[in-house]
C-alpha cells in the first residue's frame, strides 16, 4: 500500500438528513473510499428516517434527537461529545478528521486528539448569530479560543471568510477558501433515474418549480410560496414541489400559508427523497428564498443537471456559484449564466413570522417576476448548458476533496 492510501479519515456531522452538509459528507465518503482510504463517518444523532447513510462505515453517538433531550441532557451531550470523538480517533488510528458545520467543528476542536483537524463553515454566520441560542454563544466563544486547535478551517466562499473576520470576531489565521466539491458524474447518473410513481409522474408532467432542502427559518420558504401564488396569476398551470423536511414550526406555518392562499392543489410536499436529483432534473426551475447561505450545494447540483435557478441574494457567495462574472448586489434582479438572482429578503429578524400575511413584499414580487421569466423562456436552459463546464470547474471533487487534506 502506498503512503497516500494510508490516510485514515473521520467525517463528523450532526445528522444524517438530506441537507447540503450531509450530502457533501456523503460525496467525500464515496470519493475517499474509491481512493482506497480508510473512512469512517460519525453522526452525533442517528435517526430511523435518515436519508444519508454510510453503511458499514457509519458511527453515531445517540439515537435520540436534540429536540427530545432535556436542557440538562443536551448540556451533558455537549460535554461528552469531544471525549467521544477523541476515543473514536484513537480506536481507528485516524490521521485526518473533517468536521461539517459549527457543532462538529466545536466538538472536534475540543477533543484534543492528535489527527490533522479540518473544520468547515457553510453559512454566513453573522446572520445566523442574530438568532441567539446557547449553542451560538458557545460557537462565538470557540471562534476566539478552541478553533485555534483546528489545522484548517475551510470557508466555502470568499464571502464567508470575510464575514468571519469582519463580523464574527474570528481570531485565527487557519482559514482557507475551498469550494464545496461535487461528483458531477454521480449526480448526472442519479438524475437520469426515471420517476416511476404515477402521482409524481403526473405532477412533473406540468411545468414545475422545485425547492430542495431543509424547511428552516434560514431558508424562509414562505417567501417563495407567496411568490409562487403571484406566478399562478400569469401561469396558472404550474406546480410547486417541496422536497425535504425540517423544523415543525416552519412546516406548520408553510401548511397554514398554503391553505390561506388556497393553493393546496398546486403545492406538493413530497418529504425526504433518497435520490433528489431525478426530481431536480425533471423540474423547470429551482427556487431559493433563503435569508442567508454559504454556497448552497443545491445550486451547484442544479447547474450539474441543467436546471436553471432563481435565488435570492442570500450571500455574496451566490454570485461565485451562479456566474462567471462579478456582479454587485442590487435592488433589481441580476441575470447570470445559470438563472436569475433576486434581491435579498432578510430584514434582520430570524424567526417564523408571527402571523400569516399574503401581502407581497417588493422582493417577493421580483422573485415571482424572475420565476415567470425563466419558466417562459427556454433560452435560460440553453445558456446554462453552454456555460455549465466553466461554472462547475472549481467544484471538481477530484481537486477539492484532496485539497482538504493538504
Amino acid at each position: 500500500m502506498n503512503q497516500e492510501n494510508k490516510k485514515r479519515i473521520l467525517l463528523i456531522m450532526p445528522y444524517g438528513s438530506v441537507g447540503g452538509m450531509e450530502r457533501l459528507a456523503l460525496s467525500f465518503y464515496n470519493f475517499y473510499m474509491k481512493k482506497g482510504f480508510y473512512v469512517k463517518a460519525l453522526k452525533f444523532i442517528k435517526l430511523e428516517n435518515d436519508i444519508i447513510n454510510f453503511k458499514e462505515g457509519e458511527l453515531h453517538l445517540s439515537d435520540k434527537d436534540f429536540s427530545f433531550m432535556s436542557k440538562k441532557d443536551r448540556l451533558l451531550f455537549y460535554f461528552k461529545a469531544p471525549r467521544a470523538i477523541k476515543a473514536i480517533v484513537k480506536k481507528h488510528n485516524i490521521t485526518h478528521s473533517i468536521a461539517f458545520g459549527d457543532m462538529a467543528n466545536l466538538f472536534s476542536s475540543l477533543s484534543f486528539s492528535k489527527e490533522y483537524k479540518i473544520g468547515s463553515i457553510h453559512a454566513l454566520k453573522s446572520a445566523e448569530f442574530q438568532h441567539k441560542t446557547m449553542f451560538h454563544r458557545l460557537t462565538k466563544l470557540g471562534y476566539k479560543s478552541s478553533y485555534q486547535n483546528l489545522n484548517k478551517l475551510v470557508c466555502i466562499s470568499k464571502a464567508i471568510k470575510q464575514d468571519l473576520k469582519q463580523n464574527c470576531g474570528y481570531s485565527f489565521s487557519n482559514m482557507e477558501v475551498i469550494y464545496n466539491p461535487h461528483d458531477v458524474d454521480a449526480i448526472h447518473n442519479l438524475s437520469i433515474e426515471p420517476i416511476t410513481e404515477q402521482k409524481e409522474v403526473d405532477i412533473f408532467s406540468k411545468k414545475t418549480i422545485l425547492f430542495l432542502g431543509r424547511l428552516s427559518v434560514q431558508k424562509s420558504p414562505w417567501h417563495f410560496i407567496k411568490a409562487f401564488h403571484k406566478v399562478l396569476e400569469n401561469l396558472p398551470d404550474i406546480n410547486l414541489v417541496i422536497i425535504g423536511d425540517g423544523d415543525p414550526s416552519v412546516s406548520n406555518y408553510v401548511n397554514a400559508l398554503i391553505d390561506k392562499l388556497n393553493i393546496k392543489n398546486k403545492v406538493f410536499l413530497l418529504g425526504r427523497k433518497s435520490n433528489p436529483y431525478k426530481y431536480l432534473k425533471a423540474s423547470d426551475v429551482l427556487v431559493l428564498s433563503s435569508y442567508y447561505e454559504g454556497t448552497p450545494n443545491v445550486i451547484v447540483e442544479s447547474i450539474a443537471v441543467g436546471t436553471p435557478i432563481v435565488s435570492s441574494y442570500c450571500t455574496k457567495g451566490i454570485i461565485e456559484l451562479m456566474s462567471k462574472q462579478d456582479h454587485q448586489e442590487s435592488n433589481n434582479n441580476i441575470e447570470t449564466e445559470s438563472g436569475i438572482v433576486t434581491p435579498n429578503l432578510f430584514k434582520g429578524v430570524l424567526k417564523v413570522p408571527e402571523r400569516i400575511t399574503t401581502t407581497l413584499l417588493d422582493e417577493e414580487t421580483k422573485l415571482a417576476e424572475a420565476l415567470i421569466k425563466v419558466l417562459g423562456d427556454d433560452n435560460y436552459i440553453k445558456i446554462l448548458n453552454n456555460n455549465k463546464e466553466a461554472l462547475l470547474d472549481k467544484f471538481d471533487i477530484n481537486k477539492v476533496a484532496i485539497s482538504y487534506l493538504k
